[in-house]
């Protein structure tokens, strides 16, 4: 699970700026919002709030990039990575970009920590509380030589041989866990933290994003079930009794020769590794049913059906999934709807999303003030983040003074509009 995420000089991000889903001392919705693991309560979920460019979706890409960093590496030693740190200073294009991550995996806490330039990972720490904070590995990367040097704390056993290999294997634009990866070596700090961002953190799911195939594709592979699919469509009163699944028929190429033949096959498993279906579904309306075609469903149906694939991982897994915009081609109260679900059901996975819903901060029995987050952006064009509990009661004492303070930008987080009165001259006189 996630504990606390930070990040500096990246995007629109300036100064260090912390999210943490550690809960503050209230008990408000306790059984519905805190997990309570190792000694820690922690939220299932975070909402950020923000007006458009203050940095929200920022903060979900650099939680994004840390895992593709980890994942995803580069293939070659001369590929740069694809991030601007802050542009708005004379001084930050310049200087590093930190990432500090602190997580649990196998019921222990680790801390990770990754400094980096568009080059190359300039320095690289992993830490593990056993109970009391012990280091695993201290790296520093070696500029002028391009070359990575690997210093591993007294608790952690390695051959010299080992250790060697991994170093080599450990480019300087790629991180320590990506080398482990690539080396035959047993230590169980390194494979938590790698098991973490490949089991537990998912990749961010982006505004508009067709989650069509997410979810279709996974009830085929059975690793949702589709009965629990139709049950949440039902629940969210879209009147949907059957999912029907097929692949796609496709004319495909006359074959008159081997090469046509070759052509014809690596077609094929190019459209089934897309996952090309075609997906109907069954309502049964006056005990009479009616097939229609996804396309013709109404867009909010589309989306809650990719969504129903993401819920249902959420209750059934432990995972972290970022959405940015989850309230997209959906009514409020199927927003509503799909937080308290996930909510209501989940045991041990942590949902983080950006949003404009203000509706939910009308109503207290339903949201923390600790799982609201806010973006605003300062005078010099940075992103500042902040929640709603670090605002004391004077500021927001009861329901209604939070969605109205929020509303008139007393807790900042609302865009600074003008008038609106546009002057266009008019160049015929």
């Amino acid at each position: 699970m996630i504990i606390n995420f930070s990040v500096q000089n990246y995007g629109s991000i300036k100064d260090k700026q912390t999210l943490s889903f550690e809960a503050d001392k209230s008990t408000h919705l306790e059984d519905y919002y805190v997990i309570h693991t190792n000694g820690l309560r922690l939220l299932k979920l975070g909402l950020i709030y923000g007006a458009n460019a203050s940095g929200k979706t920022t903060i979900l890409k650099a939680l994004d990039f840390l895992r593709t960093l980890v994942l995803n590496p580069k293939s070659q030693k001369t590929e740069t990575f694809d991030f601007d740190p802050f542009l708005f200073d004379e001084n930050t294009p310049n200087q590093n970009t930190i990432f500090e991550i602190e997580f649990l995996q196998n019921d222990v806490r680790y801390f990770y920590f990754v400094e980096l330039n568009k080059k190359a990972i300039v320095s690289e720490e992993l830490y593990a509380y056993n109970p009391k904070k012990s280091n695993v590995f201290k790296r520093t990367t070696n500029l002028e030589k391009q070359t990575t040097d690997i210093q591993f704390g007294n608790k952690i056993k390695i051959d010299k041989i080992s250790e060697r290999t991994l170093v080599l294997n450990t480019l300087w634009n790629r991180v320590v866990l990506d080398g482990f990866n690539r080396t035959n070596v047993d230590i169980k700090e390194l494979k938590d933290g790698l098991d973490w961002f490949k089991d537990y953190l998912q990749q961010l799911i982006v505004p508009h994003k067709d989650l069509t195939n997410f979810t279709s594709s996974r009830i085929v592979e059975s690793e949702i079930q589709k009965n629990i699919v139709i049950e949440i469509l039902k629940k969210a009163d879209f009147n949907i009794s059957n999912i029907i699944i097929k692949n796609k028929e496709y004319d495909y190429p006359v074959v008159r020769n081997l090469e046509d033949q070759k052509a014809l096959i690596e077609w094929q498993e190019w459209k089934q590794s897309m996952g090309f279906k075609e997906i109907k579904f069954e309502h049964t309306i006056n005990d009479k049913r009616y097939v229609l075609a996804f396309e013709k469903e109404s867009q909010g149906t589309q989306r809650y059906y990719g969504l129903a694939g993401i819920l249902y991982l959420l209750i059934k897994n432990s995972a972290a999934f970022s959405i940015d915009e989850l309230e997209s081609s959906l009514h409020p109260d199927l927003f509503e709807h799909f937080l308290l679900s996930f909510l209501i059901n989940s045991k041990k996975s942590q949902l983080l999303a950006t949003t404009h819903n203000r509706e939910i901060l009308e109503d207290k029995d339903i949201f923390r003030n600790d799982a609201i987050w806010i973006t605003n952006k300062e005078e010099d064009s940075a992103t500042e983040l902040y929640s709603f509990a670090d605002f004391n009661t004077s500021v927001i004492r009861n329901t209604n003074s939070i969605y109205n303070a929020y509303k008139i930008g007393k807790l900042g987080g609302v865009p600074n509009l003008g008038d609106y009165y546009i002057d266009i001259e008019d160049e015929s006189n």
